[in-house]
């Protein structure tokens, strides 16, 4: 008979074979699902002035436990794939889960980067302009859903 640790160790090694293919796809495909759900859920909602204090600037989203990466440079008409050629200015390591945490709103950016639960590498000067829009704007707007936090940006 299989006992739960067993059990849980042949689960793992099936789910760190996933990681290690998925790390070895390119970075765009992803790159281009986040920017294009940032574009319509999150970024109209950032105020002018900031979109262009963050432009210009790669940021790099991991998240650790499937193996992702996702390179995003933000301009003022909206986010896009950065190429790997262009220099990483901040990146942000988190769970899955926790991302979704952070895109429902369940959590604020201060209690993930407190807990230590998303470490962020870098620019701290960028990260801390980041983070503080995540603030402001709040977690993104789900289309159908009631909106938590009334949008902030001023056109």
């Amino acid at each position: 008979m299989i006992d739960s640790k067993q059990l849980k160790q042949g689960l793992q090694q099936p789910k760190q074979l996933l990681r290690n293919v998925i790390r070895r796809l390119p970075v765009w495909p992803p790159s281009m699902v986040a920017a294009q759900a940032l574009n319509r859920l999150w970024w109209p909602r950032v105020d002018r002035a900031t979109q262009r204090e963050l432009s210009g600037r790669v940021v790099e989203l991991v998240v650790d436990d499937l193996g992702i990466t996702c390179r995003l440079i933000a301009q003022p008409g909206g986010l896009s794939p950065a190429t790997s050629s262009q220099p990483t200015a901040l990146r942000l390591r988190a769970t899955a889960e926790v991302y979704w945490r952070l895109l429902q709103g369940r959590d604020d950016p201060d209690t993930l980067f407190f807990d230590r639960l998303m470490v962020m590498e870098g620019d701290t000067e960028y990260g801390l302009l980041l983070k503080n829009t995540l603030d402001a704007v709040g977690p993104p707007q789900w289309p159908g859903r009631a909106a938590k936090h009334a949008p902030h940006a001023s056109r």
